[in-house]
């Protein structure tokens, strides 16, 4: 997610303000920059749902922070590679941010759910994790969970990796930008699963 328009929580929150800092001693120094914002890695979360200890996506019951209705967007790591590459030479990416936000893969936790249950025919049992029980569960999980849930916490409960208009300014879409790439969807990520 973009370091300058996140809100999270420790230990998260840090990682967050580490790289607000390198951009703004970037911008200080005049060193001509593209910053990607590629979202969340699709092999990080997606593979099993995001749900503890489990090395495959749930085929019975399923835990969804918060409501599950808030988008996120989880990029195949080949296409975060694609578009970086793309924009390295690119000069309408100077001193703008790649936004790596393909529309077939800003999804919410509920919509990739339903998607995984089409896949399988079955329905999956269902629960939601409240943000203040979240909260608690970050502050008390060991490393690495810990981490994972304070990065799903502004992606997954608050939506921020897609909650803004990019606007021309400051930013870019690298979908956009670079239609030809033929990016990967999750619908086609979760397929392998299958």
């Amino acid at each position: 997610m973009d370091a300058d328009r996140v809100h999270a929580v420790e230990p998260a929150a840090s990682i967050f303000r580490i790289k607000a800092k390198i951009r703004r001693a970037i911008e200080a120094e005049g060193i001509p920059y593209t910053y990607i914002s590629s979202n969340a890695f699709a092999g990080h979360f997606l593979p099993n749902l995001m749900q503890e200890n489990a090395t495959a996506p749930p085929r019975d019951k399923v835990v969804i922070l918060g409501d599950g209705n808030p988008k996120a967007v989880f990029v195949q790591e080949d296409d975060i590679a694609m578009y970086t590459i793309k924009a390295a030479e690119d000069p309408r990416t100077l001193n703008k941010i790649l936004y790596i936000r393909p529309p077939s893969n800003v999804l919410s936790s509920n919509a990739i759910v339903s998607l995984w249950e089409r896949k399988i025919g079955k329905t999956l049992v269902k629960s939601y994790v409240p943000e203040d029980q979240l909260l608690q569960i970050i502050q008390e999980a060991p490393i690495p969970w810990n981490f994972i849930l304070s990065f799903g916490h502004p992606m997954l409960v608050k939506g921020e990796a897609s909650n803004f208009k990019i606007e021309a300014c400051f930013g870019l879409e690298a979908s956009e930008l670079y239609p030809e790439v033929k990016y990967t969807t999750v619908d086609a990520y979760l397929h392998q699963f299958v």
